[in-house]
């Protein structure tokens, strides 16, 4: 349910009645400038938006997520990875090489080996504190 902001009067006004919270609305559309010049420093510009936004599609897959969750806690190869999470090396590699391009994994190579891991801390932290939030560790 989305939540809408309501006025006093209209909270006022439906307090005793049965309607529903979502057809309570402002009947007054009254901006307050104070408000906005304040927020308008900490809202994040479009650029910035979009770069998190395709950071978190990327993300929004539970067999990525699942690879994320393999290298939150050391790093791992490719064949590793795979059997790890019962996917296909392919499949593996196809998933990393979306991961290298959002720079979320770095790797390293061992003779013909390569082996990848989380890219700073920005994803690890990410992942941990949701995973916490969620009681998954």
């Amino acid at each position: 349910m989305v939540k809408k902001a309501v006025s006093k009067k209209n909270v006022d006004k439906y307090q005793d009645s049965d309607a529903p919270l979502e057809r309570l609305h402002c009947d007054e559309h009254l901006v307050h400038l104070d408000s906005v010049r304040a927020s308008m420093p900490k809202l994040l510009p479009v650029d910035k938006a979009q770069q998190m936004a395709e950071v978190f599609a990327v993300l929004a897959d539970p067999n990525r997520l699942r690879l994320v969750s393999a290298l939150a806690s050391q790093e791992l190869c490719v064949c590793n990875l795979a059997a790890l999470t019962k996917m296909s090396e392919s499949a593996v590699c196809h998933q990393l090489r979306l991961f290298k391009v959002m720079r979320l994994v770095k790797y390293r190579r061992e003779g013909r080996k390569i082996y990848y891991s989380l890219e700073g801390g920005t994803i690890f932290n990410l992942y941990s504190v949701l995973a916490e939030e969620l009681k998954l560790c």
